[in-house]
């Protein structure tokens, strides 16, 4: 009899610091969300391979006009996600602004307003811990140089065990700049096992670090530290960031990502056992594992979180997300199938990166071909809808209304240096108003659009290189909108959005 493997990544997507929590036989794992609407990704597994997305704990980012334009960078850093007093609780850092905390009965929620339990720039990565033995809370957090000019240092506190308050000034419990070789200290996570706090936190960077684990008898320190997981001679860099879990069984795992470029940050999971000494020892003997056992659990059938979508009531599904808080009436519910999106008047028309009205999920990490069917409904001169490949540089093809009435397919991209858009191929016309859009995307997220005007597909333009932001993978987007103007300029209507191996 064989055993089931698994092959990582287990999530081939932009799954961004990655935390995870085992209640009774159910996991569940967040993520970063960065600028996006809804926030705070939610995602439930029985066997911690098969993954899907059940929802998000945020449904606006705040302060609401700060995220009424889009910050790609800014706003929901690494979550820590925890199950105490029987309630769900996350807390994230906000580079801007400090350090907030949720909490619900349920993981669908309802999920508390965003409690700002530490107000500061470049506080992020927080992770709170109730000691059971004790009846003491703590919170442990990083530091972002950019926004505080401190960075490589864990600072702690005290908190009230309800999470409102933190009970000290705080002090620095582990200072990196004091262990030789060692910087960019961040991502810790806390934990209690076997009669010490045990934070497990990496460094080195995102694209070259490690996965570092630190321990002491007192929450204040003095702390051991020990690299427990590194790139070795696999193709993995940087294994970075992510939890400890421990199923009913008593086996160990640990979920990190791995960052690919313009696909963002894609999950592994790794094993995990504690070695004589008492130190954790992840993946094989502290190098990732390309492929393994199964975790010893009912078996389950496969699963990841959704990308095709009909849009059934003109409602979108829980895997997309706006690239700002969403406007009213952007997306209008209706009796029949296909997403129905307002042309939304802006004066920065011609650059996606600038509008919060771009509909987006994640961009897949293997070869894939994404299409979906399109029909320009807006008779506004200049009225424009698409499918977008978004990132510090973008891409997109689609329709745009003339001056004239006639519909086009047109086709732009934008460099990251530009600050407009540019036609990436020559307008065609497109008499019935409709097109079936299509990007393939190969090896490095190189993506060939092409399109059918009712010909069959042509090939539209160079190919194009998706590019990430700082911190986010590229995205995919569906997008309309229209020059700024007076009065309702109409709506688009996509169906049929699919997204398929290559």
């Amino acid at each position: 009899m064989t055993t089931e493997t698994y092959r990582n990544p287990v999530l081939d997507a932009d799954w961004s610091d990655p935390d995870v929590i085992r209640v009774g036989d159910d996991f569940y794992l967040t993520a970063s969300s960065f600028g996006r609407a809804p926030g705070l990704p939610l995602l439930h597994s029985r066997d911690l391979v098969n993954w899907t997305l059940v929802g998000h704990a945020l449904e606006r980012l705040e302060p609401a006009e700060e995220f009424a334009t889009p910050r790609h960078d800014c706003g929901v850093w690494a979550p820590s996600l925890r199950y105490h007093d029987e309630r769900f609780w996350i807390f994230w850092g906000d580079p801007d602004q400090g350090i907030f905390q949720i909490n619900a009965p349920e993981i669908r929620g309802p999920w508390t307003r965003p409690h700002l339990l530490k107000a500061g720039k470049g506080l992020i990565d927080p992770c709170p811990l109730w000691d059971e033995e004790t009846g003491e809370a703590y919170l442990v957090h990083a530091w972002a140089k950019s926004r505080s000019g401190i960075k490589n240092r864990l600072t702690g506190h005290r908190m009230r065990p309800d999470g409102t308050e933190l009970l000290d000034e705080g002090k620095v419990i582990v200072d990196a700049d004091r262990i030789p070789g060692w910087f960019t200290l961040e991502g810790p996570k806390l934990y209690r096992h076997d009669g010490w706090f045990w934070i497990l936190a990496p460094a080195g960077s995102v694209e070259t670090g490690w996965q570092g684990a630190f321990r002491s008898r007192g929450f204040f320190g003095p702390y051991e530290e020990r690299i427990v997981l590194e790139q070795k001679d696999t193709d993995v860099n940087g294994p970075h960031q992510g939890g400890w879990v421990r199923t009913p069984s008593g086996e160990d795992w640990f979920l990190h990502f791995q960052q690919r470029g313009p696909y963002g940050r894609v999950v592994h999971l790794q094993p995990m056992r504690w070695g004589p000494d008492g130190w954790p020892v992840l993946g094989d003997d502290g190098a990732p594992v390309a492929v393994h056992d199964k975790p010893g659990l009912p078996p389950q059938p496969p699963a990841a979180p959704a990308t095709d979508d009909d849009f059934p009531g003109g409602r979108y599904g829980r895997q997309w997300q706006w690239t700002a808080n969403p406007g009213d009436g952007w997306a209008t519910q209706h009796s029949g199938d296909g997403l129905r999106l307002t042309c939304v008047r802006s004066a920065d028309a011609h650059d996606l990166r600038k509008l919060p009205n771009v509909l987006t999920q994640r961009l897949p990490g293997t070869p894939c071909t994404v299409e979906v069917e399109l029909r320009l409904d807006s008779d506004e001169p200049g009225a424009r809808a698409g499918l977008a490949v978004l990132g510090d540089a973008f891409g997109w093809i689609g329709l745009q209304r003339g001056a004239d009435g006639t519909a086009h397919l047109v086709h732009r991209f934008a460099e990251a240096v530009a600050d407009a858009e540019r036609d990436a191929a020559h307008p065609r016309l497109a008499p019935e108003g409709r097109a079936r859009l299509r990007i393939d995307m190969g090896a490095g997220a190189r993506c060939r659009f092409s399109a059918d005007i009712g010909d069959g597909f042509r090939p539209s333009g160079p190919v194009f290189a998706a590019t990430p932001w700082r911190w986010v993978g590229a995205l995919l987007g569906l997008v309309a909108l229209a020059p700024a103007g007076q009065g309702h300029a109409g709506a688009a209507t996509f169906t049929q959005f699919r997204i398929s191996a290559s």
